[in-house]
């Protein structure tokens, strides 16, 4: 299944006044906590670089954000540190930029962040992450995440 909702109706949600858009809730260690809906908003405008940190198999199986940098917080399999992940990350984020970082239910983003935030770049974890929590039969895109929420992503 592919899906890429339009520019239009991504604009649309925004002037609705969506309580999703609030800004960024604190956090220790990095820059803060977004909403998918304000991390695609703040991309959109150029305010931010999206970092996918997951696996390259999860963006190959699951799905990817079109425009999105991959940098992968850990490999797959053995979910091993990503010895490049520092130079990957330098280079995608400008001097003085800020980077929104997605996983998969917003987890390693958080690690990821905080190792952001000590290379000196701004970064902000993005909640809920590409499919977010599991539901109560163990399965995602449920409950929150980039891909419930509507956001552009595709498959394959």
């Amino acid at each position: 299944m592919r899906r890429m909702t339009s520019i239009h109706q991504d604009a649309a949600a925004f002037s609705s006044g969506s309580a999703a858009l609030d800004g960024p809730r604190p956090a220790d260690g990095y820059a803060g906590d977004v909403s998918p809906q304000l991390a695609w908003h703040w991309v959109q405008s150029g305010e931010a670089v999206l970092v996918d940190v997951r696996t390259d198999a999860e963006r190959d199986w699951v799905g990817f954000v079109p425009g999105a940098v991959a940098a992968p917080w850990k490999h797959w399999p053995g979910m091993t540190p990503n010895p490049a992940f520092d130079d990957t990350l330098r280079a995608a984020v400008p001097p003085g930029g800020k980077a929104v970082l997605l996983c998969r239910s917003g987890v390693r983003s958080v690690a990821a962040a905080r190792r952001a935030a000590e290379l000196g770049i701004t970064a902000y974890n993005v909640l809920e992450g590409f499919e977010g929590d599991a539901d109560e039969n163990g399965h995602r895109n449920r409950r929150g995440g980039w891909r419930f929420r509507g956001l552009p992503w595709r498959q394959g």
